[in-house]
């Protein structure tokens, strides 16, 4: 006759590890609001600009607020190349974002969603604003509120997310945050945190499904 094997572990060790204290793993965008002036010029959508130029490492949304004035030479949008577009506003709110993937078409639904989540943010905001996104863009009525674009790197993939807070000299019929009464910098703040929350959900909601045959 087999004897019982006898546990190595005491009863009360073993009523623990029957209810194990689990660390859930999350997928974590940092998120950070510069307090000093930048002004975009397209050079902020090269790789780890917010590592190298802010100290935040890994996966990042960082917001901003300085113009817009961006040469041929940075224009990563070849359509918007191609047509000699004048890319310029004298002040924006501008979010950049950097995943350590390459996949373009998630950068662009990412892009998409962020545009999303900024309009979702303004309508709480300004709820009688005549506010609607086409794309990748924000408008109101038929003035341009926003700018994106969406481009890998040769190691991540970037977007950038550019919202008019003073629309007089712009190129195009524009608005701006300013025109709606809206405090940019608050503003700001419940965009990053909405985008990184966001990512955390999706990441999670990729690790509690079962497959299917």
């Amino acid at each position: 006759m087999l004897e019982r094997a006898t546990s190595i572990f005491s009863p009360r060790t073993k009523r623990r590890l029957r209810r194990p204290t689990v660390t859930q793993e999350r997928m974590n965008v940092n998120t950070l609001f510069v307090p000093e002036t930048i002004d975009y010029d397209g050079s902020q959508i090269r790789s780890l600009w917010a590592y190298r130029q802010c100290g935040v490492e890994g996966d990042s949304i960082v917001a901003f607020i300085g113009g817009c004035d961006i040469p041929a030479e940075n224009i990563v949008d070849v359509e918007d190349l191609r047509a000699g577009s004048k890319i310029f506003s004298r002040k924006m709110l501008h979010f950049i974002v950097e995943h350590f993937d390459r996949d373009l078409e998630k950068a662009v639904l990412r892009q998409r969603l962020l545009t999303a989540i900024a309009r979702d943010a303004l309508l709480g905001r300004c709820p009688q604003c005549a506010l609607r996104r086409k794309g990748d863009d924000l408008f109101i009525d038929d003035a341009k509120l926003s700018i994106s674009v969406a481009t890998l790197t040769s190691v991540s993939s970037k977007i950038h997310l550019g919202l008019n807070i003073d629309s007089k000299g712009a190129p195009v019929k524009a608005a701006g945050l300013d025109d709606l009464g809206v405090d940019a910098k608050e503003y700001a703040h419940e965009v990053l945190q909405a985008y990184s929350e966001e990512m955390a959900g999706i990441y999670r909601a990729r690790t509690k499904v079962r497959g299917v045959e």
